[in-house]
């Protein structure tokens, strides 16, 4: 019996991008407008530049998917412009707040980011035609993980801000490695699993119901846990070693599907954060402000986190309005508790679509895992993906007293370069492995016999 297989060819939706980028910079637009209205009672005078400024980014970045990534995700995008969109308008209206006009404002640093963001996004589709690429450069990405890592701890060039050692400096800049660091150790991770899965999966003993790898398989948690072991010890940084730790177990779990390694990872960390919290007076004082923020010691050491959570049960389900709320209260309203500002002035109504903006940026990623058809693919999807919800989880919990504040970034909305920088690559990343799994695979020549297997090679996951 002869059997024609017919590969399915899923449509580029480029358009549905564009629709998606109108709405999206439409919305940022509106919120710019409204802040100035609420704040001055007129129109800003900066909004031609601004929303011709956001159009041509957005632009450039569409036209080169559809040139150089057709079957691109058309979904991630438009949320990253929204993101980025919203975070400028917040920082935009603390400038106001603060008297900071014109180019001593700190949008406008953001502005000049956000293009510096573009650009490196433009550059990764067009250098990196294929995401497999990146297998070849396993172990060197461990390697400049680690130079990342290491390089705040450099007498001269390392700097230690609230308590915590993660920056470096650069004449009048700062800078955040880390946050690259983890983009490095991704590809490592993907690269490594890819290889050893089997080993990982396969070997080992069942002890109440789980099985545990052997002692020689431990090596890569154990290296792992080390890293997030010296970060927390030299760097004094929590939210960085749970990032980094926590990315890699997800990645080992989804590459060998056991639970152990999980139970082993928590454990491992658990016993770190106990030796950090016994050793180290800053870990102690987060965990003091965590349990009791509104207590009168805790609130002459530090009322960032109480203020926070004031100015968010200010904004009530509705919020105060952009521009009419308080934000400014709060230290690094801009930085760490940009969300909590967003809150305020939005309300839990806004609250609610920026997160559901980021359930389904790490939807779309999932999908896109689940959609590519080599494993190193899916795991570094999954690896991108994973840390910028487990970023989120970090920061969005810190703020709301879910877990101790850890002093990291909100992907896409908090001031600062590195931090964007490193997700806007995230992103092209992403972009660049969603092409490779919608796009149609080769037909079979004509009057090949089809068999299961190439039947199977000619399906296409329609995302």
């Amino acid at each position: 019996m002869r059997t024609t297989v017919e590969p399915l060819t899923p449509r580029t939706r480029r358009g549905v991008e564009l629709v998606l980028l109108v709405v999206a910079i439409a919305i940022v637009l509106l919120a710019w407008v409204t802040v100035d209205l609420n704040r001055n009672g007129t129109v800003p005078a900066n909004i031609i530049p601004v929303a011709g400024g956001l159009v041509v980014l957005a632009v450039v970045v569409h036209l080169v998917l559809r040139w150089k990534a057709p079957y691109a995700d058309p979904v991630l995008l438009p949320i990253t412009t929204a993101l980025n969109g919203l975070g400028l308008v917040m920082i935009h209206r603390l400038d106001l707040a603060a008297g900071r006009l014109g180019a001593d404002g700190s949008a406008n640093q953001q502005i000049i980011w956000t293009t510096l963001a573009v650009a490196l996004t433009v550059g990764v589709i067009w250098v990196l035609p294929d995401h497999r690429l990146l297998r070849r450069y396993t172990y060197v990405s461990l390697a400049v993980g680690f130079i990342l890592l290491l390089l705040p701890l450099v007498p001269v060039l390392g700097r230690e801000v609230n308590g915590s050692r993660i920056w470096i400096g650069l004449g009048p800049f700062s800078f955040q490695p880390g946050e690259f660091a983890k983009i490095a150790l991704a590809i490592f991770f993907a690269g490594y699993l890819v290889q050893t899965r089997d080993v990982l999966s396969l070997a080992g003993k069942r002890i109440l119901g789980f099985t545990f790898p052997r002692g020689r398989d431990l090596g890569p948690i154990l290296v792992a846990w080390v890293l997030a072991l010296l970060i927390l010890v030299f760097e004094k940084d929590l939210g960085s070693a749970l990032l980094f730790f926590g990315v890699f177990v997800a990645m080992l779990y989804v590459a060998t599907e056991r639970v152990s390694w999980i139970a082993i990872g928590l454990l491992l960390f658990g016993v770190a954060v106990a030796f950090a919290l016994s050793a180290f007076a800053h870990f102690q004082k987060r965990v003091d402000l965590w349990l009791e923020p509104f207590s009168p010691d805790n609130l002459d050491r530090s009322n960032q986190l109480a203020n926070g959570l004031w100015g968010m049960a200010a904004g009530g389900l509705t919020g105060t309005g952009l521009g009419a709320g308080r934000p400014w209260l709060t230290p690094f309203a801009e930085n760490d508790f940009i969300f909590s500002s967003l809150a305020e002035e939005l309300g839990l109504f806004g609250s609610v679509a920026i997160l559901l903006l980021y359930l389904v940026f790490v939807q779309r990623g999932i999908r896109t895992a689940l959609g590519v058809r080599d494993g190193f693919g899916k795991l570094l999807a999954i690896g991108l993906t994973f840390s910028v919800a487990f970023q989120l989880f970090i920061v969005i919990g810190g703020v709301t007293r879910v877990i101790p504040l850890t002093g990291l970034t909100t992907p896409f909305l908090s001031l600062g370069g590195s931090s964007l920088l490193a997700n806007w690559i995230i992103m092209s990343l992403l972009l660049r492995i969603s092409d490779q799994a919608r796009r149609p695979v080769p037909a079979l020549p004509v009057g090949v016999d089809a068999d299961p297997v190439a039947a199977e090679a000619t399906q296409v996951v329609k995302l």
